[in-house]
């Protein structure tokens, strides 16, 4: 019962994996101190809206892509807001 519960969790996790996102950020695309600041900006007004604010370097660059691409919607973030946030977080350095 336990491997049929395992399975079932690895497939469903694979499966939400490849389902298309609308507002997916795939890597850092702006890099300047003004737009590293609106991120910053956004970040602290729409994300520590709703929740705590995790320390940026808590998680890893590609772990932020799944973490992003989960609450930007409900943040309701545009793409170039998601994008900014994005590149904020992954700027900060440990």
């Amino acid at each position: 019962m336990k491997k049929l519960i395992v399975s079932s969790f690895f497939i469903s996790i694979v499966l939400a994996s490849c389902t298309p996102k609308t507002s997916a950020v795939t890597g850092p695309v702006n890099t300047s101190a003004e737009k590293l600041a609106q991120g910053k900006t956004i970040f602290d007004n729409s994300c520590g809206r709703c929740h705590d604010l995790p320390e940026p370097t808590a998680h890893t660059p590609v772990q932020w892509v799944g973490i992003m691409n989960a609450m930007a919607p409900k943040a309701k973030l545009n793409d170039e807001q998601h994008q900014l946030v994005y590149d904020y977080i992954v700027s900060v350095k440990k």
